[in-house]
């Protein structure tokens, strides 16, 4: 019964967990939707838009390693908790009549709150889980896909019918709603941030920043293929329509990723499953290149599979490289890979405005293919389990020999 009990516990962290990073990611995409309206509603031009959507991705980039130390004393309940207030208060002062600076300290403080929860989230995955956390960090990573899918398009349905400020107002609402449901599914008591990761041979030490450039590589080369996707349907007869269709796709794929690569992480070991998910994704990006358009689409969900599904995997490992801080190492993992997203869009697309479209996309696939020798580097830092094929429980290599030995097949 005591056995159930610790499962049941474990359980339900994960789904607190799950469901604060889909209302969370919800909250940093659903963002998109609003920026047409308030580029009409404040005579915004496109690079005051942008700086604009940089106050609540910036402030949620910027301050993961600070919420994180500063927090660390509160329990996973009060972190969580939070959060999700600071956020919702955060849509609370945009939706307020303040104006255009009532606008964007919403989206500071909206950011403060996003910034907590990562960390935190992933830390109760992880201390709730222990060694076999990698899989639970998969389904955790894939929850806040579900929330980017759906808040979205609950605020484009809702948009045209009740306005910005009430469409805000309810999103307030979830938050109220997922702040209770937190209490009963969170530990009340603060996490012990003792060094369980690291193994006794030391493996582990120097491993972490190779991790980190990996995730923020791999960050790099989905954000730059996004940015030339719409172009890419574009020049291959799509409309509008189709753009959306091929982004649907694309983004179906990248959440079945997130949700299986992570397993595909403990049967092939870390190296192998990045190696072939970066080596297949840079060669269906360049596949979809040459492809017309209906191939292309029929390619999109694959390529999002791999496109998205190594970061499953990539997040499974911060506990294991972590250095014993768990919490810190993960803080450092998303702000790299948050920077990541919003610098490199910026960077393909300088390249490929001094030569083509196709140079563009052709960087974004060499990115990924950089990857492969790359992880490689990850090998001596691993422990034996995670950094090749996991064996099956029960059919260790000495069982192997030992009925080699005695003549059984």
């Amino acid at each position: 019964m005591k056995s159930r009990d610790w499962w049941t516990e474990k359980k339900k962290s994960l789904t607190g967990a799950c469901l604060a990073h889909a209302l969370h990611d919800g909250y940093t995409d659903a963002l998109y939707v609003f920026l047409p309206v308030w580029q009409a509603q404040f005579g915004l031009s496109y690079a005051a838009l942008a700086v604009v959507r940089a106050l609540y991705s910036g402030t949620m980039g910027g301050l993961q390693i600070p919420a994180d130390r500063a927090l660390r004393g509160l329990s996973p309940r009060a972190a969580l908790i939070l959060s999700t207030v600071l956020a919702l208060t955060g849509l609370l002062i945009m939706a307020a009549p303040f104006g255009f600076a009532g606008l964007c300290v919403g989206l500071i403080v909206a950011g403060i709150g996003s910034s907590i929860q990562h960390p935190c989230g992933s830390m109760l995955v992880t201390a709730s889980y222990g060694a076999a956390a990698r899989h639970p960090l998969g389904i955790y990573n894939f929850s806040g896909d579900l929330g980017k899918a759906a808040l979205p398009a609950l605020v484009a349905v809702l948009l045209p019918t009740l306005g910005w400020q009430p469409v805000l107002g309810l999103m307030a609402v979830l938050g109220i709603v997922l702040s209770v449901a937190l209490v009963p599914l969170t530990p009340a008591t603060p996490i012990a941030r003792t060094a369980t990761t690291r193994t006794a041979s030391g493996k582990g030490r120097g491993g972490f920043g190779v991790l980190t450039t990996i995730g923020a590589l791999d960050t790099a080369t989905r954000m730059g293929y996004l940015l030339f996707l719409p172009f890419l349907i574009h020049g291959q007869g799509g409309d509008t329509a189709t753009v959306g269709l091929a982004l649907a796709l694309l983004f179906i794929g990248g959440a079945f990723g997130k949700a299986t690569c992570s397993r595909l992480g403990e049967r092939l070991g870390v190296v192998g499953s990045v190696m072939v998910t970066e080596a297949a994704t840079a060669l269906l990006i360049v596949a979809t290149l040459f492809t017309s358009l209906t191939p292309t689409l029929i390619l999109l969900p694959l390529l999002g599979v791999v496109l998205n599904g190594t970061s499953s995997v990539l997040y499974g490992t911060v506990p294991e490289l972590s250095d014993g801080d768990t919490g810190r190492a993960f803080a450092v993992f998303y702000t790299s890979v948050i920077g990541s997203g919003g610098v490199a869009p910026i960077l393909y697309g300088a390249i490929a405005d001094h030569s083509t479209q196709t140079i563009g996309v052709l960087a974004s696939a060499a990115t990924a293919a950089l990857i492969v020798p790359l992880v490689l580097m990850l090998r001596p830092h691993l422990s034996d389990s995670t950094a090749g094929a996991h064996e099956r429980p029960g059919f260790s290599r000495h069982r192997m020999s030992r009925w080699i030995g005695q003549g059984r097949p």
